[in-house]
């Protein structure tokens, strides 16, 4: 990677971080100061203060500091030195164990909030693109070929869950491999009729490595793909113009035959600006047109487009879009500590651990591709951070909440030797979690 684009990365991934640390400190924040705790500093970053003020009665610092890694809400806590008497009712340990766990919480909340609401906002604005996943080519004497799986079927379902997208079927894949020895997959083959087959997976050795990145469909043996159908046509765009609509289907391009959508796109791709010579089928009739492609830019590439998608769209009421964004942020949250859970387990490998080069890798390469692939970046880390900070790791949020907890059952504080010892073995937890982490980040550099 060159300087301007080791900078370019480098500068979406602290505007990523720093937006979603401000958003979980600030729920700290709120609650704690709704709730009557006395706040002394907001903290966005750690080490020397960048930038730094004062507000309020309470004469709180707001700090912007040099490490963007992190941040932090001090409040008055008379463990860490005397306190006025006429604040002592503010100071952290003074208040009931309820609200504590309650402004501990916050955090973690605010980021899954932060995820429900964006995605409300895509899906209002937006609506939902549909692409009813099929299978592309398959390997022969795969555990695809033997469990009869075709070119061209359209996946379903998985073990019984309904399967709309492609991230439907990466995501109930990696579930099942993960948790037992066999796939049950619904599909439908070309002419409608639909079956069901059944992937005999390995051992449990080789099923964690299929949770591996990169793994799953290869280890499998199939592809994923879409048929040549067009599921949207730009207005104005030049199909629509040579009269091209949702629903019809490719069939070849200056007589090259057409198997799937992929083989479309690529074609024309390589012949921007090109008259295209295309051969479709609508309502069992077959047509030929001739389409000019346009020539689009990217990354300082000239590639053809004749500005058609694969996917069918619907708009949503802003009710269904709230409705939609809940449950997308729940069922990734869910998945999310199933996996992990998994992970300790040694069921799905730790290769999928990524540390900050990734996630700074990831970050740049959205922003590249736009607002909407960035925000949609923000939401995945969004609720990664907010579970994350839920696990009960004494240094971590959901940590402190189970002293807290303790303290509420028991009615005294637990013993300072306890908690030395729970934020000792949270600091390591974390050490050998990072460290994996990086391993990962500097492996997949190399890979």
């Amino acid at each position: 990677m060159n300087l301007l684009g080791t900078l370019w990365t480098l500068f979406w991934f602290v505007v990523a971080v720093g937006l979603l640390v401000t958003v979980h400190e600030y729920g700290h924040f709120w609650v704690a100061r709704r709730l009557g705790f006395k706040v002394l500093r907001f903290s966005v970053g750690f080490g020397r203060p960048l930038v730094k003020w004062v507000r309020g009665a309470d004469r709180v610092e707001y700090v912007i500091a040099a490490i963007p890694l992190g941040g932090y809400v001090k409040m008055l806590d008379e463990r860490e030195g005397p306190v006025p008497s006429a604040d002592l009712s503010r100071s952290f340990t003074r208040r009931p164990p309820w609200q504590r766990i309650a402004v501990l919480l916050a955090g973690p909340a605010f980021n899954i909030l932060f995820a429900v609401l964006a995605l409300w906002g895509i899906f209002w604005v937006n609506g939902v693109n549909v692409l009813r996943p099929h299978v592309g080519e398959v390997t022969a004497d795969s555990i695809a070929a033997r469990a009869g799986l075709r070119a061209g079927d359209a996946i379903t379902g998985i073990d019984g869950a309904t399967t709309e997208d492609a991230r439907d079927v990466v995501l109930g894949l990696l579930d099942a491999v993960s948790s037992r020895s066999d796939i049950e997959m619904a599909v439908q083959d070309e002419a409608g009729a639909t079956r069901t087959v059944r992937l005999a997976l390995p051992d449990e050795e080789a099923r964690r490595q299929l949770t591996e990145p990169a793994r799953l469909f290869r280890g499998l043996g199939f592809e994923l793909g879409a048929p040549p159908v067009l599921g949207t046509v730009e207005p104005g765009g030049p199909a629509a113009r040579a009269g091209l609509l949702a629903g019809d289907r490719i069939l070849a391009i200056d007589g090259n035959p057409m198997k799937d959508f992929r083989e479309v796109a690529d074609y024309v791709s390589a012949r921007p600006g090109q008259q295209l010579s295309i051969q479709y089928e609508r309502a069992g009739v077959t047509h030929s047109v001739q389409v000019a492609a346009a020539e689009d830019h990217l990354k300082g590439k000239r590639l053809g487009r004749i500005h058609v998608g694969m996917e069918t769209h619907a708009d949503l009421g802003l009710v269904a879009a709230l409705s939609r964004g809940v449950s997308e942020a729940w069922n990734l949250s869910v998945l999310q500590a199933r996996l992990f859970w998994r992970m300790l387990m040694g069921k799905v490998s730790l290769k999928n651990l990524s540390g900050p080069l990734s996630i700074a890798q990831v970050a740049g390469e959205s922003a590249q591709q736009g607002a909407g692939s960035f925000l949609s970046t923000l939401i995945l880390l969004s609720l990664s951070l907010g579970f994350l900070n839920l696990l009960p790791i004494p240094i971590l949020d959901g940590g402190q909440i189970v002293f807290q907890a303790a303290e509420w059952f028991k009615g005294r504080p637990l013993s300072e030797r306890t908690q030395i010892f729970g934020q000792q073995v949270g600091i390591a937890l974390l050490i050998v979690l990072m460290g994996v982490a990086l391993y990962n980040d500097i492996a997949r550099q190399f890979s």
